[in-house]
């Protein structure tokens, strides 16, 4: 199957990730936490929840699976993005002031939704997201969310119809000319075979790690 690298380019500044998606199925496999009141790092008592989601974004070089139809052909392949990849969308999602902009499944715009926290986890024990239990490695994009939003938190976020982050944007085939670009949830065109030996690697890198 084949295996894809999506990237960013210097030419790509006015693309990156566009908003941020609470789904019930991410695609990196991987749950946010939902932080209230019982979860507070603080020598003070609050008495309302802090309606904050925790979570990873995009882990580095972890293979995401697509089924998608391009080109009028229904396609099976996987994506993954690098750690500098990742590194340059985080910034570029606040530098283009999008951390307000929120969806619902990647089907409908929410408001009341607001990105508070964003880092790229450097340490496996002394990250704040260890505090939390969150194992995600090194170079993952972490966030915290505020949830302003009654409906989404008391609808969706209790009752776990929710559970995770994924993104949207744009993004680039390593493998293809850097103005070539689709709009990704993350998807992106399948890649030449050439690619496969050096993504195998990262595959077993990975594997042996969980």
């Amino acid at each position: 199957m084949k295996i894809v690298e999506l990237i960013l380019g210097d030419t790509q500044l006015a693309n990156g990730i566009e908003a941020i998606s609470v789904v019930h199925d991410p695609a990196i496999e991987s749950n946010f936490i939902a932080l209230n009141s019982a979860h507070k790092i603080e020598f003070k008592t609050m008495d309302a929840e802090k309606r904050i989601l925790m979570g990873p974004a995009l882990i580095p070089n972890k293979p995401i699976y697509r089924h998608q139809e391009i080109d009028g052909e229904m396609m099976e392949f996987y994506v993954y993005f690098s750690k500098a990849t990742i590194e340059r969308a985080s910034q570029m999602y606040l530098i283009k002031g999008n951390q307000n902009k929120a969806t619902l499944e990647h089907e409908m715009s929410l408001s009341g939704l607001s990105l508070v926290e964003s880092w790229i986890k450097e340490d496996m024990v002394n990250d704040k997201s260890a505090i939390y239990g969150l194992n995600d490695p090194v170079g993952t994009w972490m966030v915290s969310m505020k949830v302003m939003n009654d409906d989404i938190w008391e609808n969706y976020v209790k009752t776990g119809k929710v559970r995770g982050f994924s993104i949207e944007g744009y993004f680039a085939d390593k493998s293809k000319p850097i103005e070539q670009m689709a709009k990704q949830t993350p998807v992106v065109k399948s890649s030449t075979e050439t690619m496969l030996d050096d993504i195998r690697a990262i595959l077993t890198e990975y594997i042996s790690k969980i």
